[in-house]
C-alpha cells in the first residue's frame, strides 16, 4: 500500500472489494461497467490535462507556501468585513469538527437535534439583537439578504400597489456598494426599479413600495431613521435596514426605528475575514411575513410523546414545492457559520457581547479625540467604530500606511475611512495616529488615558434588553461552553457516524488535509478588499482553480463568486439573459425546464426574468424527446435557455442528450447545465462534450467541500467561450469579463476560504485520481443496486440497465398496506443511518447515492438495513410495528413500561451490526403539523405557546 497516496485514502473500496463488488454486478471490469454506463459518443478520448498528483506532505508544504504569499496586514477597511477574534473553544469544537462540518441540512429532525438548537440559539440572537420577531437560520451574504428582502416586499405588495404600478425602491447612497450592486443585479429581470439617492431629501410617493437604508452608513454614519420610516409608512412603504450586527448591542434597534426588515452579516460574531467569506448573514421580519421570509426558519414542535422537539418550519415554502411559483431559489444557506456565529453569543453572553462593542467604540472616541488634537477634520456626527477623515493626499497616506502594514479604506483623493475592530488595541490607535501625524507632517503623540466611554447621542442609544435566555447566561467557562457544545452535538448523524447517501447531495469525504489551511491566518485573515498584491496567495489559488474547473468542464471560463448552486444557476441564467441582450434578441425569455429538474431550477429561472416551460418525461425518466423538440420549435423566437441536469435527476445517462442539445441550439437558445450530479462526470465526460454552454457546479457535493449543516455551498459558473465576457463583476474589486453582469455575490470571490477544499481536493487526486473517483462511485452506486433490486423496485436505470452515480428506489407500492416512505426514513434511523433523498425526484421514493468514499462493508450495512426493513414491511399487518413508532429512543427503551407488540431488541437492535456503534435519537418522531400551527422560533419555554 502507497501511504503516500491521497486517492487510496479518499476511495472506499479497496482492490479485493473491488472485484467482489463488480462479480455481484455481474460486469468483469470497472472499465465495462463505465461503457455500459456512459454513452459511448460523450465519452472522453483524452485525461484530463492536469498537474500529477500530490501527496498530502507535499500538498501542506505547497500550500504554505502559497499562504505566505498573502500579506497579513491590519485591515481597517470595514465596508462589511471585520477583523474578529474566533474563541478557541468554537474553533477547535465546531469550525474544525467534522461531526459539526459534515452533516447535511436538518431535513430529518430526529437526528438533528444538535445543530437545530444551535440555529434556534442563532435565530434568537437575530431576532433579540434586531427587536424583529422572526428571523431565518441565515442567508448568504449581506448583499444576497438585502436583495432577498427588497423581493420579499415585492412579492409582498399590496393588491393596490400592485394595480397602481408601484415599482420603484429607493436604495440609499450610504448603503454598501456591494449590497447596491447586488440590488441591481436582482431588480431588472424582475421589472422593479431602483431609484438612489440621499434618505434625508428624496421625495417618496405612491409610486415606491419599498426602500433601504445602512446602519450605521457605509463610511461610518450613524443616523436616526425613525422619522423616515415613519414617513414611508405613511405612504404604504416598507422599510429595510441593513444593519451592522454588533453596533445593535448599543444602538437602537432596527425595530425601534419602525424597520419592517433588518438584514446584514454575523461574520463579527467571531467568523473569519477569509478573504470574504463564508459567512452568515441575517434576515429579521414581522409574523405577517412568514409565508414568504426566504431561507430555512427553524421552529419549536413536540414529538410522538409530546416533548419538546425542534424541525425546519413552513417546508411548504420550499423550490421543491413550489418550484416556478417559489418566492426565493435560496436553497442552502451558511449553517455552519451560523452555528459559529450562534455560539459566539452563548459563549459571551449578552454582557460580553455589550463589552465588546462598547471596547470598539471607546478605542473609536479615543481616536476621534486624537483627530481633534492632530487638527484634522472627522465628518461623523455620531458613530459606532468608524471615522471618516479628511486629509491632504490620500495617495502619500496609502504608501506610508501600506509601508507600515497597515490598511484604511480610501474614499477619494482627500477623504478615508478607518474602521475599528474587536482585534484593536490601544497600542494600533498610536500607530493609527503616528501615521496620520507623519502623513500630515504633525507630531504625533501617546495616549495617556483610555476610558470606556459612549458618544451616541440619547436618541440613537439601545434600551431594550437582549440575550436573556438561559442558553446565553450558562456556558461562559471553556469546561461549560465544551461540554454544552459535545452535547449537541452527540444529538446529531454526521459523516462522522455512518454513510449519508444523499441522493443529488454527494455526501462524500472532506479529508483533513484539505481542510486544515481553513486555520491558517494567512489564510483566513484576509480581507476581500485588500489591493491585488496582499493577496498574491488567494489571487494564484483561485486562478489555479479556476483553470481547473475550466480543464474538468471544457469550458473556456469560471467565474467562483456564486456562493451557493443555486446561486450559480442564477448566474449562469443570467449569463445567457446578457449574452441574447449582446445579440440584440433581449426578448429571448423562455426557459424550457424537465419537468424531473431540480426545485430550484424554475425559481432561479423566474428570478432571471424568464417565463418557465414544463418539458415531459417519458415512462423511462428521460426527457421526451418529442415534447421537447415541439416546445422548442413553438417558442424557436423567444427560446433563451434550456436547463438540463445530467446525468438526470433520475440517475440516468440519457443517451440523446447531446441531441437534446442540439435541438435547443438550432432554435436559437443556449443550454444550461446543473451540475448537482457532476460527480458520474468528472475525467470521463463533461458539460461541453454533451452540448451546454454553461454550468454550475458545486464545490460542495463534488469537489469536496463539506456540507456544513446546510452550508457553505460554492456554485461556480463555467462557461464557453462566447459567454466570458458576461461573467460576473464587483463594484470594489476587478472580477469578471469585459461586459461583466453585475455582482451575483457580496464578495469579489464569493466564499473564497473554502475554495482552498476543492483547490487541495484537485490537487492531491489528479487527472488519475478523479477519474478514478467517478468510477468509484458508479461501482459504489450499481453495487448497492444490485443488492436491493432483489427486494426493491428500482425506478430508472440506463439503457443496458445500469444506474449513474445514484439511484431511485421506489416504495410506493407499500403505501396499499398503509407504509409510507418517511416510515422507511424514520426506520433508518435505529439503524444509525440517516434517509436518503425522500420523495425527490418521485414522490414515495428514496435517491440514494453512496458515493466514492465508502467501502464495501459500510454499503453491506445500510443494504442489510433495508433489506430488513422490507422483511418487517411484510410483516406489517396494520397493527403495531417498529416502522410506524421508528426511531426508537434510549428512553423507550430503558422505560419501565413496553406496550409494544415487538421486542426491544426488534426496536433498537434487529442487526448486529448496530451494537458495535449504536446511535441513539433524543426525540421520537416530530409532529410537522404542530410546529407550523404554533410557530415559534426563537428560545422560549415551549409552555407559553401550548395550544
Amino acid at each position: 500500500m502507497r501511504t503516500d497516496s491521497f486517492v487510496l485514502r479518499h476511495l472506499g473500496p479497496n482492490h479485493q472489494e473491488v472485484d467482489e463488488m463488480l462479480k455481484t454486478i455481474g460486469v468483469k471490469s470497472l472499465n465495462e461497467l463505465i461503457y455500459n454506463t456512459i454513452p459511448d459518443d460523450i465519452l472522453l478520448k483524452n485525461v484530463l490535462n492536469l498537474p500529477e498528483a500530490m501527496s498530502e506532505n507535499e500538498f501542506a508544504s505547497h500550500i504554505q507556501k502559497l499562504g505566505n504569499k498573502n500579506k497579513q496586514f491590519k485591515s481597517y477597511i470595514g465596508l462589511g468585513y471585520h477583523p474578529t477574534t474566533l474563541p478557541a473553544v468554537i474553533q477547535r469544537n465546531i469550525f474544525e469538527n467534522p461531526s459539526w462540518y459534515t452533516s447535511y441540512t436538518p431535513y430529518q429532525a430526529e437526528i438533528s437535534q444538535g445543530r437545530l438548537e444551535a440555529l434556534l440559539n442563532f435565530q434568537t440572537v437575530i431576532t433579540d439583537l434586531t427587536g424583529l420577531p422572526l428571523a431565518n437560520s441565515s442567508l448568504l451574504d449581506e448583499g444576497t439578504a438585502a436583495a432577498e428582502a427588497m423581493i420579499m416586499l415585492w412579492n409582498g405588495r399590496s393588491r393596490d400597489q400592485k394595480k397602481s404600478g408601484a415599482v420603484k425602491f429607493f436604495v440609499s447612497k450610504e448603503v454598501l456598494p456591494q449590497t447596491r450592486d447586488i440590488l441591481i443585479t436582482r431588480a431588472e429581470p424582475l421589472g422593479i426599479e431602483l431609484v438612489h439617492g440621499d434618505h434625508e431629501n428624496i421625495l417618496l410617493t405612491s409610486e415606491y413600495y419599498g426602500c433601504i437604508v445602512q446602519y450605521p452608513g457605509k463610511e461610518g454614519k450613524v443616523h436616526d431613521y425613525s422619522e423616515f420610516i415613519d414617513q414611508a409608512h405613511q405612504l404604504d412603504i416598507k422599510a429595510v435596514v441593513a444593519a451592522d450586527l454588533l453596533s445593535l448591542a448599543i444602538l437602537k434597534s432596527p425595530a425601534a426605528m419602525g424597520a419592517d426588515v433588518a438584514v446584514g452579516t454575523t461574520q463579527r460574531f467571531g467568523i473569519p475575514l477569509g478573504f470574504g467569506g463564508p459567512h452568515a448573514a441575517y434576515f429579521a421580519t414581522h409574523d405577517d411575513y412568514k409565508r414568504l421570509i426566504p431561507g430555512r426558519i427553524i421552529g419549536v414542535t413536540v414529538d410522538q410523546d409530546g416533548n419538546r422537539a425542534l424541525r425546519m418550519a413552513l417546508q411548504t415554502r420550499e423550490q421543491h414545492i413550489k418550484r416556478e411559483r417559489a418566492t426565493s431559489n435560496i436553497c442552502t444557506a451558511q449553517v455552519l457559520l451560523a452555528v459559529m456565529a450562534g455560539m459566539y453569543a452563548v459563549y459571551h453572553g449578552g454582557e460580553g457581547i455589550k463589552y465588546i462593542a462598547r471596547q470598539i467604540h471607546s478605542l473609536t472616541n479615543i481616536l476621534d479625540g486624537a483627530l481633534l488634537k492632530l487638527g484634522l477634520s472627522q465628518e461623523n456626527e455620531a458613530f459606532f467604530d468608524t471615522l471618516k477623515i479628511k486629509v491632504s493626499n490620500t495617495e502619500k497616506l496609502k504608501s506610508l500606511a501600506e509601508s507600515k502594514e497597515v490598511n484604511f479604506n480610501y474614499i477619494d483623493d482627500s477623504t478615508i475611512s478607518i474602521s475599528i475592530n474587536e482585534t484593536t488595541t490601544e497600542a494600533d490607535i498610536e500607530e493609527i495616529i503616528a501615521i496620520l501625524a507623519q502623513a500630515e507632517n504633525l507630531y504625533s503623540f501617546k495616549i495617556t488615558e483610555c476610558p470606556v466611554s459612549l458618544s451616541i447621542p440619547e436618541n440613537l442609544q439601545r434600551k431594550t434588553a437582549y440575550l436573556t435566555h438561559e442558553v446565553f447566561k450558562n456556558y461562559h467557562s471553556e469546561t461549560e461552553m465544551m461540554r454544552y457544545i459535545k452535547r449537541l452535538e452527540r444529538k446529531d448523524i454526521s459523516l462522522a457516524d455512518s454513510m449519508i447517501s444523499l441522493g443529488s447531495c454527494t455526501m462524500k469525504l472532506n479529508a483533513a488535509t484539505e481542510m486544515l489551511p481553513l486555520s491558517m491566518s494567512n489564510w483566513n485573515s484576509i480581507h476581500p478588499f485588500v489591493p491585488v498584491d496582499q493577496a498574491q496567495g488567494y489571487h494564484e489559488m483561485l486562478k489555479g482553480l479556476e483553470a481547473q474547473l475550466n480543464e474538468i468542464t471544457g469550458f473556456a471560463g469560471t467565474s467562483l463568486q456564486p456562493n451557493s448552486g443555486a446561486q450559480g444557476e442564477y448566474a449562469g441564467l443570467m449569463v445567457i439573459r446578457a449574452f441574447h441582450k449582446s445579440n440584440k434578441e433581449g426578448h429571448r425569455n423562455i426557459c424550457l425546464i424537465p419537468s424531473s429538474a431540480h426545485g430550484t431550477n424554475p425559481a432561479s429561472a423566474v428570478m432571471a426574468g424568464m417565463k418557465v416551460v414544463v418539458t415531459k418525461t417519458s415512462e423511462s425518466g428521460n426527457i421526451d424527446l418529442d415534447d421537447l423538440r415541439e416546445k422548442a420549435m413553438l417558442h424557436k423566437d423567444q427560446l433563451a435557455a434550456l436547463m438540463v441536469t445530467y446525468p438526470s435527476t433520475h440517475g440516468v445517462f440519457e443517451s440523446a442528450i447531446r441531441e437534446i442539445t442540439s435541438i435547443i441550439h438550432e432554435n436559437g437558445g443556449q443550454v444550461y447545465m446543473d451540475g448537482a450530479n457532476m460527480n458520474a462526470q468528472v475525467g470521463l465526460t463533461n458539460p461541453a462534450r454533451i452540448g451546454a454552454d454553461v454550468c454550475h457546479l458545486n464545490l460542495h457535493k463534488t469537489f469536496a467541500i463539506p456540507h456544513g449543516g446546510g452550508g457553505p455551498g460554492v456554485g461556480p459558473i463555467c462557461v464557453a467561450e462566447h459567454l466570458v465576457k458576461f461573467l460576473p463583476s464587483n463594484p470594489v474589486i476587478k472580477t469578471g469579463g469585459s461586459e461583466a453582469i453585475h455582482a451575483i455575490s457580496a464578495a469579489p470571490f464569493g466564499s473564497a476560504m473554502v475554495d482552498l477544499i476543492s483547490y487541495s481536493y484537485i490537487k492531491m487526486l489528479g487527472s488519475e485520481g478523479l477519474t478514478k473517483s467517478t468510477e468509484t462511485a458508479i461501482l459504489n452506486a450499481n453495487y448497492l443496486k444490485a443488492r436491493l433490486e432483489k427486494h426493491y423496485k428500482i425506478l430508472y436505470a440506463g439503457e443496458k440497465g445500469f444506474a449513474a452515480h445514484e439511484m431511485i428506489v421506489d416504495f410506493r407500492e407499500f403505501k396499499a398496506k398503509g407504509i409510507e416512505v418517511t416510515d422507511i426514513a424514520k426506520r433508518l434511523m435505529d439503524f444509525g443511518f440517516h434517509a436518503p433523498t425522500v420523495s425527490f425526484p418521485v414522490a414515495g421514493t428514496l435517491m440514494i447515492e453512496p458515493t466514492e468514499s465508502e467501502n464495501k462493508q459500510e454499503i453491506d450495512r445500510f443494504a442489510d438495513a433495508l433489506i430488513q426493513i422490507k422483511n418487517e414491511i411484510d410483516q406489517y399487518d396494520g397493527g403495531d410495528s417498529v416502522l410506524k413508532n421508528a426511531p426508537h429512543t434510549q428512553a423507550m427503551l430503558t422505560s419501565d413500561d413496553w406496550n409494544y407488540a415487538y421486542s426491544r431488541k426488534d426496536a433498537a437492535y434487529a442487526l448486529d451490526f448496530v451494537k458495535d456503534n449504536k446511535y441513539w435519537p433524543t426525540v421520537r418522531r416530530v409532529d410537522e403539523a404542530y410546529g407550523d400551527r404554533n410557530l415559534v422560533c426563537s428560545c422560549n419555554p415551549i409552555e407559553a405557546y401550548m395550544e
